[in-house]
C-alpha cells in the first residue's frame, strides 16, 4: 500500500520530471511519480535545492552541474541509447523503454534521503552514512509499488550493482550515469 502522499509533492515531482510523460504505462508512470513525491515529502531538500546543488559530492567544490541537470541528462541519454539498441538489436537484445525510463528517473531518488543541507551546501547526512541512495531508493520505490525490474535498475545503477548480473535496461542506465559522472572526476585535463 502506497503511503499517503500530499498532492503538492506529486505536483512538484511532475514539475521536476516532464520526462515522466515518456512512460507509456500509466500505472508505472504513477508509481514512478509517487516515488519521487514520497522522496520529496520525506526530504529536507526542495525542488529549488535540486535545481541548484551539485549533482555529486565526489567531483570537488567547483562543480556547477546541478542535481537535476545531471539526472535529466542521464534519462535523455538512456532513452536515446535504448531507442538505438531497439533499432539495431530489437530481436536479440530488446530494451523495454518504459522500464528503462522509469529506472533512469528513479536511479538517484534515494539521494533525497542521503543528502542534507548544511550552511547552504549539500552534504551527506547521517542517514546517508548508513544507507547509500541505491538502498534507500529501492525502499522508497517498493513502498510505492514500483515493479521489481525497475527496482533492479535503482539497486544496480551504482557501484553496488557490480556484484550482481544487470538487466539490459540496468546496463544502459548504469553506463548513462557513469559516462556523465566519471569525466567530471577522472578526465584528462590538458
Amino acid at each position: 500500500m502506497t503511503p499517503e502522499i500530499k498532492p503538492e509533492f506529486i505536483r512538484q515531482a511532475q514539475e521536476l520530471w516532464p520526462e515522466l510523460e515518456w512512460i507509456n504505462d500509466a500505472a508505472l508512470r504513477e508509481t514512478t511519480t509517487n516515488t519521487w513525491a514520497l522522496a520529496l515529502q520525506k526530504s529536507v531538500l526542495t525542488p529549488a535545492d535540486l535545481n541548484s546543488i551539485p549533482f555529486t559530492l565526489l567531483a570537488g567544490p567547483d562543480l556547477k552541474v546541478t542535481f537535476m541537470d545531471h539526472k535529466r541528462a542521464v534519462v535523455h541519454i538512456a532513452k536515446d541509447c535504448g531507442n538505438q539498441m531497439n533499432l539495431f538489436f530489437r530481436n536479440d537484445l530488446p530494451v523495454n523503454m518504459d522500464v528503462l525510463i522509469a529506472g533512469a528517473i528513479l536511479a538517484d531518488v534515494g539521494k533525497l534521503l542521503e543528502y542534507e543541507m548544511k550552511d547552504g551546501k549539500s552534504v551527506q547526512g547521517s542517514y546517508g552514512k548508513y544507507l547509500r541512495h541505491p538502498f534507500s531508493g529501492v525502499s522508497l520505490a517498493e513502498m510505492c509499488g514500483v515493479p521489481a525490474e525497475v527496482c533492479h535498475i535503482i539497486a544496480t545503477h551504482a557501484g553496488e550493482g557490480n556484484m550482481v548480473k544487470r538487466s539490459v535496461e540496468a546496463y544502459v542506465v548504469h553506463h548513462a550515469d557513469f559516462m556523465t559522472f566519471e569525466p567530471f572526476r577522472e578526465r584528462l585535463k590538458i
